[in-house]
């Protein structure tokens, strides 16, 4: 035993020998001051019951027994006739003697499983937010690889753990949280992935477990002290296996493009895609599995486990949506149908179906015509795909500006075009990340780091623009806020039909 260990096991000692020697002084100063207040048996009776109670939902079963005891043998020696003596007198003294040992041993028992069970639930609580801080975490990372790495460090941190290893069946590779993998451990893991676990002997130190991925093996995962639950152990293996084969589908991705560089854009989709779906399906994965698995999770958790299943569902949906409309630019096939539309009617149905999305901010719409009938004039354009663009506007102002922030949309004749604009007065755009923000997948500083999203937004908007004959512009507002105007051309009249 090492002297950190020895110190701890005396200071426990100890604590253990002064708490049965409280329980001793405080059955000692109940029945003095019973004595002194010339108590009834009755009334001394309901103390010492209250007392053991006391003791059996602060420290225990044990020290609340031996408390009874010692009750009993004072409720006999001072206040059951004879006094002063050990002996009963009467059926009446024998009745009360033994309702009271058989009330102590009962509420004892019914103390010490109320207060088991107040602790269980706490450490359920507490178990769900380390698993909901380590999704969040793990979300964090842009880098798989780099989470790999990491992961045994931040499994070791959220969960007050002594050390973490993480092994990789592809890589043949341990990372540790501590540095140091002992032979015994990397033996054992390495068995445990080659379906050897029932030939083992057990592992002393380390608690491990393989990581699977449906019937596949992946890894193994090890970890001390052995201190957490089998719930939270399979929660944690799940999402630990999701990130390891993550990281190795980011890895083939990586070498597939490098050997096809004809296709790399659409080798950079599925990397892109691989890498953001994954991310929400770890916590979708994770919280199923601890609503499963959890038993005796309170109300409150099971809500927090359904909320987080239904905001990274619904951020899927939204990747999916996005990842569909690349592939319909990426293919050519995206179609511009003139219809005639009156502009005022596109924003309005633009800003009611990013309802949801706007809640939290001031939304204002404005018509820069000086008439009335140029206000309500109609104009050539594909609403469905201009109603696209200002959706993907619209979600970009709400997401990078803070909740209560004005969010304005305009319109107007400018010569041959048509221009609208989307403006907002939030922390604005980034001088180095103008140039680049309608790139494929560029996410700039601040969105890299601090909001969800797979970076294809707009160049979505500017590929339905050039197909549509328009372009668009970003910039800057001074004093704070960013502005985007795009347009398309201004028809008078239906245009010719391209075959």
């Amino acid at each position: 035993m090492i002297p950190g260990e020895k110190t701890l096991s005396r200071r426990a000692y100890l604590g253990h020998i002064l708490r049965w020697l409280a329980g001793t002084a405080a059955a000692a100063l109940t029945t003095a001051m019973l004595v002194w207040l010339h108590a009834n048996s009755t009334v001394a009776g309901m103390v010492f019951l209250v007392l053991v109670v006391w003791s059996a939902t602060r420290a225990g079963i044990a020290l609340s027994l031996y408390i009874a005891a010692l009750c009993a043998f004072s409720f006999d020696y001072c206040f059951l006739p004879p006094l002063y003596t050990f002996r009963l007198a009467g059926a009446s003294a024998w009745v009360a003697m033994g309702c009271f040992l058989v009330s102590c041993v009962v509420v004892s028992r019914l103390s010490e499983r109320a207060r088991r069970e107040a602790l269980q639930a706490e450490q359920r609580q507490a178990d769900v937010g380390r698993l909901y801080a380590l999704s969040q975490e793990m979300m964090l990372f842009e880098d798989a690889e780099r989470l790999v790495h990491d992961l045994p460090g931040l499994l070791a941190r959220i969960f007050a753990l002594d050390g973490v290893i993480l092994y990789l069946c592809d890589h043949d590779e341990y990372y540790s949280s501590t540095g140091e993998t002992p032979p015994s451990v990397q033996a054992h893991m390495h068995a445990l992935t080659r379906g050897l676990a029932p030939t083992l002997a057990p592992l002393t130190g380390y608690h491990a477990t393989a990581l699977m991925l449906g019937l596949r093996p992946v890894g193994a995962l090890a970890w001390r002290p052995e201190t957490l639950s089998h719930e939270v152990a399979t929660a944690v293996s799940a999402q630990v296996a999701i990130a390891v084969a993550r990281s190795i589908a980011l890895e083939a991705s990586t070498r597939m493009e490098a050997a096809r560089e004809g296709e790399r854009l659409r080798t950079a989709l599925i990397d892109s895609l691989t890498h953001e779906l994954r991310t929400p399906l770890t916590s979708i994965r994770a919280a199923a599995t601890t609503l499963i698995e959890s038993e005796g999770l309170d109300e409150s958790g099971r809500l927090d486990m359904v909320r987080i299943i239904d905001e990274e569902a619904e951020r899927l949906d939204l990747l999916i949506g996005e990842a569909v409309e690349m592939a319909e630019i990426d293919a050519n096939v995206l179609q511009v149908k003139m219809t005639q539309q009156i502009p005022r009617a596109l924003l309005d149905q633009a800003v009611e179906e990013s309802r949801k999305t706007l809640a939290s901010h001031k939304v204002s719409v404005t018509i820069d015509d000086q008439s009335d009938a140029g206000r309500n004039e109609p104009a050539w354009f594909d609403a469905h795909l201009l109603g696209r663009v200002l959706r993907h506007l619209l979600e970009n102002a709400a997401s990078y500006t803070p909740p209560g922030t004005r969010v304005k949309l305009s319109s107007q004749r400018n010569g041959d075009r048509l221009e609208f604009c989307v403006e907002d007065n939030g922390p604005g755009i980034d001088a180095l990340d103008l140039p680049l923000i309608f790139e494929k997948f560029y996410r700039g500083r601040r969105g890299s780091s601090k909001h969800k999203g797979s970076g294809m937004g707009l160049a979505i908007v500017r590929a339905i623009l050039h197909a549509h004959g328009g372009g668009i512009e970003a910039v800057s507002v001074p004093g704070g806020g960013a502005r985007f105007r795009f347009w398309v051309p201004l028809l008078q009249k239906e245009p010719a039909v391209r075959h």
